[in-house]
């Protein structure tokens, strides 16, 4: 059987702040360490020439720059906090390089949010020069994707609630305080799991690095990446105190698995 690869790029590992924080002075903060510098929270996902978006960080323009992204084919959702959304107009360029709107998939609540909240990109009785030309599609199954299978997760997320993905054996739960049971069951087999893993000590609306160990350790991927780190996160200090098969993300890493050709 003739397989394809799928290539995920981590456009940023960081917190709703970024790392460094800005006015801190915290060791981290100060740090050298290149894997220390962290952009707000994205992943592009990559295969036969499709670049799909796992969502518009407040980053993007400087994620597509370091990572020369040319197109983005698709943009997927997981919740509508502004790191993960404030970014949106940044897809305007590569309507202008394409020539074609992109389509956005969230579900039904988010999309509620997004026309509300950038109500001059979904309202067509504006001029739409200055804004990104978007097509909103909303998700509440699994579905295809440029032949790739998409299949949004449920995640509870502090008071809230946000989606993971699963696309084959690679998993992306980012911004989640707990993994519900049927979740659970959904992401039997996977491979490889990135995961939400804030800091150590506990939180509110995130998992801490136990917590997100805890629910590796319960699915047994071969590969675990923490994400959405901190600045109580030091490369440098962490990275090797993880147990095998763990690791703290960085922007700019990038990883691969293989799917069946269609």
């Amino acid at each position: 059987m003739s397989e394809r690869a799928v290539t995920v790029t981590i456009l940023g590992s960081g917190t709703s702040t970024g790392v460094p924080v800005p006015a801190c002075t915290c060791p981290v903060c100060r740090s050298r360490e290149p894997r220390n510098q962290r952009t707000r929270c994205s992943i592009l996902v990559s295969a036969a020439g499709r670049n799909i978006l796992i969502d518009t960080s407040t980053d993007l323009r400087q994620q597509a720059l370091r990572e020369g992204i040319t197109h983005i084919d698709a943009v997927l959702f997981t919740h509508t906090h502004a790191d993960h959304v404030n970014g949106i107009d940044d897809l305007r360029p590569f309507n202008l390089a394409s020539g074609a709107g992109i389509p956005i998939y969230a579900c039904a609540e988010d999309l509620a949010v997004l026309r509300r909240t950038f109500a001059y990109i979904f309202d067509s009785g504006d001029e739409p020069g200055y804004r990104p030309r978007l097509s909103a599609r909303e998700i509440s199954a699994g579905f295809s994707l440029f032949g790739l299978p998409i299949l949004p997760l449920q995640l509870i997320h502090g008071p809230g609630r946000s989606l993971g993905y699963r696309i084959g054996p690679f998993a992306y739960l980012t911004d989640c305080s707990f993994v519900p049971e049927a979740t659970m069951e959904l992401l039997a087999g996977i491979d490889i799991l990135i995961i939400d893993g804030l800091r150590f000590r506990p939180h509110l609306s995130h998992l801490s690095i136990s917590q997100a160990l805890a629910v590796a350790e319960r699915l047994g991927p071969g590969r675990t990446i923490l994400t959405h780190l901190s600045h109580d996160v030091d490369y440098s200090r962490h990275a090797s105190l993880l147990p095998p098969g763990t690791e703290l993300a960085y922007d700019g890493q990038s990883l691969r698995f293989f799917l069946p050709a269609p």
